[in-house]
């Protein structure tokens, strides 16, 4: 059996620390670890499992394989979509690159799952069902008449505590909700599934061949680069756009639920975030550097700077270095129009952070004038930036702590802390960290135009060839 992580999600309704360049699933929102994390981590111990193939947006490649080196987790392969085309379409291509008989388990990167053992039996069933040719998902038992999912109608029962699906629906209104419930019946659909790779196949080709022919050509004309595997953007880009539920699930005649009852959530918003964080004795999940008085209830999260909360109820707080999110737990799941409005304007915050993340590390702008900018970059031990050069912008680089080798033009200069130097505009250079700590550094930019596409890399060593820096 293969685990195929499914990272291509972006979390809007966790805004503003989830964002379109750093989602929810490479957070730690419940532990140390970040979701995608915990996901592949929760699956220590199930016999045979075999490594994993990750599927995500090419923008998040490098987040992706350093987070599953940072846990140990080698991957078979790490798919990239050029463009987002819903979860039967990654799936599909999860299955071309495994062989006909694996099978795929399939999990979204960013679920919480509170009782793992339970969890990991639940598995276990269903790779012996997978392995008789059913597609099997897993039905999760409802706490409550949850609106924000959709839900799955059991049949008769089947092997192994398991029931045929008699039909998928749509999410309810609360007077639905509260019948199904009632009714013992429906489970909230959970996204995660099993079968064999030539049994989803060959029931994609039966219900919609068009995509499985676009994703057949994309992955024929794939390039490989290490651990990822390319798909051709112009075949990916004709491929239909649709989920596993509605392209194949909702229609074979093989769909089999296994009811699991594992603490479930897929923290879909900041009140189901507040559900599954530890709380104190006043009912406050509270992160970071956070005061309270007369607060109960409440969600209050601080990255950057002190947070005092008097006599709130039932609110979301949450503060970043650029954006503060203000609202009550029961209308949290609007914040993903205030996420449309800042797209509309165009603005950064919908999409990234003030600290950006880098294959080889991040930076943080920490001042930006009109003919200057000032960084705080931070390089990882053995990696190093691209071999570049721009044509309206001098930089000055600082060390701060660590060394640096430092390539401009045709000579190398090692600096050390409290060292520095000067690229003039126009200059070939790169940076790299030849040491065993962090290397942190200030980054001066001066110049006429100072944005990220001002850059000619001739030389990448993470395949690179129209990002930014």
């Amino acid at each position: 059996m293969i685990p195929v992580i499914l990272s291509g999600g972006s979390g809007t309704r966790l805004w503003p620390l989830s964002r379109g360049q750093y989602p929810k699933q490479f957070l730690p929102l419940v532990s140390e670890k970040t979701m995608l994390q915990e996901t592949v981590t929760r699956l220590a111990g199930i016999a045979g499992l075999q490594p994993p193939i990750a599927v995500c947006n090419e923008d998040h490649r490098f987040m992706v394989a350093e987070q599953l080196w940072e846990i140990g987790s080698k991957p078979s392969a790490i798919i990239l979509e050029p463009v987002g085309k819903n979860t039967a379409p990654a799936v599909a291509m999860a299955a071309l690159s495994a062989n006909p008989d694996d099978i795929l388990l399939i999990l979204p990167a960013d679920h919480v799952i509170g009782e793992v053992a339970v969890f990991q039996e639940a598995v276990r069933c269903a790779e012996e069902l997978a392995g008789q040719g059913m597609l099997v998902t897993f039905g999760i038992v409802p706490t409550g008449p949850e609106t924000g999912y959709g839900y799955i109608k059991r049949g008769k029962a089947a092997a192994n505590g398991s029931f045929a699906v008699e039909k998928f629906v749509e999410k309810p209104d609360l007077e639905t909700a509260e019948h199904y419930v009632a009714s013992a019946e429906y489970f909230w659909n959970s996204g995660m599934f099993a079968f064999k790779a030539e049994r989803y196949l060959q029931e994609l080709e039966k219900f919609n061949p068009e995509m499985l022919a676009a994703c057949r050509a994309s992955f024929a004309a794939a390039k490989i680069d290490m651990d990822f595997v390319c798909l051709d953007k112009d075949t990916f880009a004709a491929c239909p756009a649709d989920s596993i539920d509605y392209a194949v699930m909702e229609k074979t005649d093989r769909a089999i639920v296994i009811p699991l009852d594992a603490d479930w959530n897929d923290v879909g918003s900041w009140a189901a975030l507040w559900d599954v964080t530890k709380k104190d004795q006043a009912g406050n999940a509270i992160k970071g550097d956070v005061l309270t008085m007369d607060t109960e209830n409440s969600y209050i999260h601080s990255e950057s700077k002190l947070v005092a909360a008097i006599g709130i109820r039932g609110m979301v707080v949450v503060e970043t270095d650029d954006a503060v999110m203000i609202a009550p737990k029961e209308r949290v799941q609007e914040v993903k129009e205030i996420v449309a409005q800042l797209k509309a304007a165009g603005r950064k915050e919908a999409y990234s952070h003030h600290k950006v993340y880098r294959p080889w590390g991040y930076y943080n702008s920490v001042d930006v004038g009109e003919r200057h900018q000032t960084k705080r970059i931070v390089v990882r031990p053995g990696a190093k930036l691209s071999l570049q050069m721009h044509h309206h912008r001098a930089e000055h680089w600082i060390v701060v702590k660590g060394t640096a080798m430092v390539t401009k033009g045709d000579q190398k200069i090692l600096l050390s802390e409290n060292e520095s130097t000067y690229i003039p505009l126009g200059t070939v250079h790169c940076l790299e960290n030849p040491g065993v700590i962090p290397l942190e550094m200030v980054e001066v930019q001066s110049g006429s135009y100072l944005g990220e596409d001002d850059i000619i890399r001739y030389e990448d060593q993470y395949g690179r060839e129209c990002e930014k820096k």
